[in-house]
């Protein structure tokens, strides 16, 4: 049966708007205040060919998503989408490639906000002081979640309120200071180098597969899912090509050297120091925010793999006062601390990418397997996708040429962790409950 005693007992309550919402607080994170100058260094006035090929492959990924969500409504999204397709090693390996995703990703926007902060205050910009300060954040972070749910989720909450009000500002003052000759296009980039640019700057484009993970919990799935996606990604993809062409327009070539504050850089330069300092805060504010939410959030993913039997038991233990996860908790911050510490925005991007495209193109496939089996949950009708197959097909056709850029050193990052993966899979055999035949129905 697709729906447990335990599924039917949740709320629901998430309409097309919240998810929508979700949506864009997932996906909207610190990624754009610094990734203008990566893609700026990397390809020059043509970044924003890259943003519309990042968002027509995302617009893909999110149709796939979209039917699965429509026909699946378990808690847990990719992953559930994938083990109930392909089987438990199958799904345990989508776990795998999404805890690898947030791991990467929240290493990333740390070693981000340490470069914000380093711009606001220089005398935190050294290594020394760099590696003191994530080492801070996060034991605050970790500290936070231990003492309760509630904490964090309050955290998040005032810390995502001031998200977007900088960007906007940025993009209405600095649309009048646009120099046209900076956004000229003098000759189309190879494809390779797209491809190269697109697999750093997608990772703007993540989130989707997070906040499609209550799936338990939303009303009407085959009209909400769809539906909030597409509000979702067309508000997203229109505020980073704006803000990118803010950017390019302003600075022009001075733009790929404006690391690791590009934004504030602009801001200063068409609003002043006032202007930067607004672009600053709200960059330190919206990496603090992502890094706090995927704080509550990732951890659980070890706490599951740990009921669940494949890591110890111990990674499972619940604080005897607080109720809550604080192994899982406090072993995540420590791992995302040091590779933050030891990496640059830009290569944890890559291989948060390639953890995500791996992930996507198994949703892709178990999306359609969910439509050719018929398999639904409950009585309403199920999105299905224009153009039958071909959506699947482009789709994963996509995001395997994006996967041609990926170096050798970056496909060995993931293998070995999904190696490690397979070996826990294979150790753990005996430590797992068997699961019990399913009954009729089912």
């Amino acid at each position: 049966m697709l729906r447990t005693e335990s599924e039917r007992s949740l709320v629901r309550a998430i309409g097309v708007w919240g998810l929508a919402a979700a949506i864009l607080n997932t996906t909207v994170g610190g990624g754009i205040f610094r990734l203008p100058a990566a893609v700026s260094g990397m390809i020059g006035p043509a970044a924003p060919i890259v943003y519309v090929v990042c968002a027509l492959v995302m617009g893909l990924v999110v149709l796939c998503f979209a039917e699965a969500g429509s026909r699946v409504s378990l808690t847990g999204g990719p992953y559930a989408y994938v083990e109930l397709v392909f089987g438990p090693f199958a799904g345990f390996m989508a776990g795998v490639l999404l805890w690898l995703l947030g791991t990467y990703a929240v290493a990333s926007v740390a070693s981000a906000f340490a470069g914000f902060v380093g711009a606001f205050v220089p005398a935190l910009s050294g290594p020394l002081a760099r590696a003191l300060l994530l080492a801070a954040s996060f034991a605050g972070l970790a500290a936070v979640n231990v003492t309760g749910v509630k904490h964090g989720a309050r955290l998040i909450t005032v810390l995502a309120v001031a998200k977007l009000l900088p960007l906007l500002v940025l993009v209405a003052v600095g649309a009048l200071a646009i120099a046209p000759a900076n956004l000229a296009i003098h000759e189309l980039p190879a494809p390779t180098s797209v491809a190269r640019t697109a697999i750093v700057l997608i990772f703007a484009f993540t989130g989707v597969e997070s906040a499609l993970v209550p799936s338990g919990e939303m009303r009407d799935p085959s009209r909400t899912v769809p539906r909030a996606i597409a509000i979702a990604m067309v508000g997203i993809t229109l505020l980073y090509l704006a803000v990118q062409a803010v950017a390019q327009g302003v600075l022009g070539p001075a733009l790929a050297d404006a690391r690791p504050a590009p934004l504030a850089m602009v801001a200063e330069r068409v609003m002043g120091s006032g202007g930067r300092t607004l672009l600053l805060v709200g960059a330190m504010i919206s990496t603090l925010g992502y890094v706090s939410g995927m704080t509550l959030a990732v951890p659980r993913a070890l706490f599951a793999f740990a009921r669940d039997g494949f890591l110890p038991r111990v990674v499972a233990s619940i604080h005897p006062t607080f109720r809550t996860p604080w192994v899982a908790i406090i072993l995540q911050s420590t791992v995302v601390c040091v590779l933050s510490i030891r990496n640059e925005f830009e290569a944890l991007a890559v291989l948060a990418n390639l953890a995500a495209l791996l992930l996507y193109i198994a949703c892709a496939a178990a999306g359609y397997a969910l439509k050719r089996r018929g398999i639904q949950d409950g009585d309403a009708k199920p999105f299905d996708l224009p153009g039958g197959p071909l959506v699947t097909i482009l789709a994963i056709a996509s995001m395997s040429w994006l996967l041609t850029s990926i170096t050798l050193k970056e496909w060995r990052a993931i293998g070995l962790a999904l190696l490690v993966g397979v070996a826990i899979f294979a150790a753990s055999r005996w430590r797992r409950p068997t699961p019990e035949p399913a009954g009729p129905g089912a």
